[in-house]
């Protein structure tokens, strides 16, 4: 039971966030009265859609219905009132709908712009993504509840997607008939209806979702982001039955441990579909800013190393369990080798498509910029890889001096690792993005030198002390 002492700590914490966070939404709200170009309003409603979706996904991924590892094993399975049990979990909902509708609302808004009637179309933004969050929560719980809803769900993601890509291809925003949507009302209903589902949600549902919930806080307590991934690695194959086929027996020793990375990837045509979509990003993100921004280039830079870093689960084994390595006879630095092949042609497959977007919507100069992905792959690799092998937080390094204290340096060390070698390997292609040379020969040979003298630092064999 809740005393007067938790009431007030929450009410101050409230209080001490809004006091930090209203002079940032005051200064947020100032810079969106400005008029935008009718040609980039279709690229930032296509942002916002595809973040809505994503809000969506995530909240029917991880539940969204949760509670604490106490009240899921005593209070869920007791005979009390199912509502009453998850009283402080719809509190949370409540909060986080209310924060991402915030966020949707200023992205809309810096989409379409506010020429005038600020105050009403600020109130009229607010309203309507506070009311898309929410609902959207709600229609989560629903989901969590039935199947049914669960297929509606799924429904409403697809259709945020492709009213993304028209919103993308034609140049403009949904119509202008959509603003009378009473999307207040609609909300006000899906939540009566998800308060009312709250009894039906079955306890294995609210279970397994609160074991998710309870390994995401404490990977998050323990600054160990690494464990959440391979938490969704283990979860999806736990409930898969695969067929077991024998090794491919031309290949070498070192591409036959390989060939594991690949096989992974083949069976999740989900992960590939979402690397493929991923390649819009930086065209939507040119467009909606005029032109190559640092967003842009930001984008491009992390949607690279992601593709290529989403193809070393085999080195990650690696690290966490080198008995395979061991008996299979090949050398360290010969497995990485092998393992280097698959991020380098997805990571740098995933560069040169993105680059040739950013050149067909004329976000970048005629010229070959596909040809910095093959020049590019080879460091994308070794950071991939670097960042796969790395340990868990060390939280025995010293402290970093800073101005009114001290920092704890093992988290953002841990943090680097890998992606600072891929930025050293990366430096030509992110300067030529922005400067936009007249002449791309010059850079395209520092690239190819640089990426292939980091792999072969990476992957040089070393000798023990």
């Amino acid at each position: 039971m809740r005393t007067w002492t938790d009431r007030y700590s929450a009410a101050f914490a409230f209080a001490t966030v809004a006091m930090l966070l209203l002079p940032m939404l005051g200064a947020v709200l100032s810079s969106l009265a400005r008029p935008v170009d009718p040609s980039r309003v279709g690229a930032g409603v296509a942002l916002v859609l595809l973040a809505y979706a994503g809000y969506l996904a995530l909240v029917r991924r991880f539940g969204p219905v949760a509670t604490s590892a106490a009240d899921a094993a005593w209070r869920v399975l007791s005979p009390l009132p199912r509502r009453g049990v998850l009283r402080r979990t719809v509190g949370v909902l409540v909060a986080v709908a209310l924060a991402s509708g915030l966020i949707l609302a200023v992205g809309g808004l810096s989409a379409v712009g506010v020429r005038d009637q600020f105050a009403l179309r600020v109130l009229t933004a607010g309203v309507t993504g506070i009311s898309a969050t929410v609902g959207g929560m709600a229609v989560a719980v629903l989901a969590q509840a039935s199947p049914a809803w669960d297929v509606w769900l799924l429904g409403v993601i697809v259709a945020l997607v492709v009213l993304a890509v028209l919103a993308a291809v034609l140049g403009t925003g949904p119509p202008a008939s959509l603003a009378g949507v009473p999307a207040a009302a609609v909300a006000a209903v899906l939540v009566r209806l998800a308060w009312a589902a709250l009894e039906r949600v079955p306890a294995r549902s609210i279970l397994d979702a609160s074991t998710r919930a309870g390994r995401v806080v404490t990977a998050a307590f323990l600054v160990d982001p690494s464990a959440l991934s391979w938490i969704a690695e283990d979860e999806h194959w736990r409930r898969r039955r695969l067929r077991s086929r024998p090794w491919p027996r031309r290949f070498p020793g070192a591409l036959v441990l390989a060939w594991s990375d690949w096989r992974r990837l083949a069976r999740r045509p989900g992960r590939w579909a979402l690397l493929a979509a991923g390649v819009v990003l930086p065209v939507l993100t040119a467009r909606a800013g005029g032109g190559i921004t640092v967003v842009t280039v930001a984008v491009v830079a992390v949607g690279a190393f992601a593709a290529a870093a989403a193809c070393t689960a085999g080195a990650r084994r690696d690290v966490d369990d080198p008995s395979l390595v061991r008996l299979s006879g090949v050398g360290v630095r010969a497995a990485l080798a092998a393992r280097a092949l698959l991020p380098a042609l997805v990571g740098g497959a995933w560069l040169s498509l993105a680059l040739t977007g950013l050149v067909v919507v004329g976000a970048l100069g005629a010229g070959p910029w596909w040809l910095f992905g093959p020049a590019a792959a080879p460091a994308l690799a070794a950071g991939a890889l670097r960042m796969a092998r790395r340990g868990p937080v060390d939280y025995s390094m010293p402290l970093v001096p800073i101005p009114g204290g001290a920092m704890v340096s093992a988290p953002m060390l841990w943090a680097v690792t890998g992606v600072d070698l891929a930025a050293l390997g990366c430096v030509p292609v992110l300067s030529a993005l922005w400067a936009q040379p007249h002449a791309l020969g010059p850079s395209l040979v520092a690239q190819a030198v640089s990426g292939a003298l980091v792999a072969a630092v990476f992957l040089l064999p070393r000798r023990s002390s």
